[in-house]
């Protein structure tokens, strides 16, 4: 009575082989697909697209923008995974001091986001709407006197949904007629 060990023959060696090298061809060729982030963009260093940092610059003003690009390069600029890492309160990574982010050629000494902000703001203007006329601030922001200073607000927050509401909304209101009084103050300063 002897027991058989199972045994490597010549046929399941290179059935192996050719399922082996298959499985290795489809892997790998998956990763040279276009688009993937894959073997490509890692020969050239995930070239991350200035379009995704500024995007997440704008949701996330706090971050550093080297730190956005390093995260972007190392997840294949998904922008998608960078927004649920920080939003799941993880933080983005300090990059290594090998990093050496491409500089922005479209502004000189001026860091990237501030540029389209400026732009979008000239942007409602020349359409003709602006927060004053959008909700309807104009009569407060002629008729607002130098005595007329924001409340504040020593009630805390309120239980009810329509207080609340009207706070938020006041506040609002109050913040955009601040920041008008702030321009008119800074351009009549520029002009004399």
């Amino acid at each position: 009575m002897s027991e058989e060990e199972p045994s490597l023959n010549i046929p399941s060696l290179l059935t192996l082989a050719v399922v082996s090298f298959f499985v290795i061809r489809w892997f790998f060729k998956r990763d040279d697909e276009p688009g993937t982030g894959g073997s490509r963009t890692r020969a050239r260093g995930h070239a991350v697209d200035p379009a995704q940092v500024e995007q997440i610059s704008q949701m996330f003003p706090q971050l550093n923008t080297r730190e956005i690009m390093w995260d972007l390069q190392r997840n294949g600029g998904s922008v998608a995974a960078t927004t649920e890492r920080i939003l799941s309160g993880r933080g983005l990574e300090v990059p290594p001091p090998s990093f050496q982010p491409p500089i922005p050629t479209t502004t000189a000494g001026t860091p990237p986001r501030t540029q389209p902000a400026s732009s979008s703001g000239s942007a409602p203007k020349s359409d003709g709407q602006d927060l004053i006329s959008r909700y309807n601030l104009s009569s407060r922001a002629t008729g607002e006197s130098a005595s007329e200073v924001p409340e504040p607000s020593s009630r805390g927050w309120s239980q009810s949904k329509e207080e609340r509401q009207r706070m938020l909304q006041k506040r609002r209101d109050d913040m955009i007629l601040a920041a008008r009084k702030k321009m008119i103050h800074k351009d009549q300063h520029n002009a004399s």
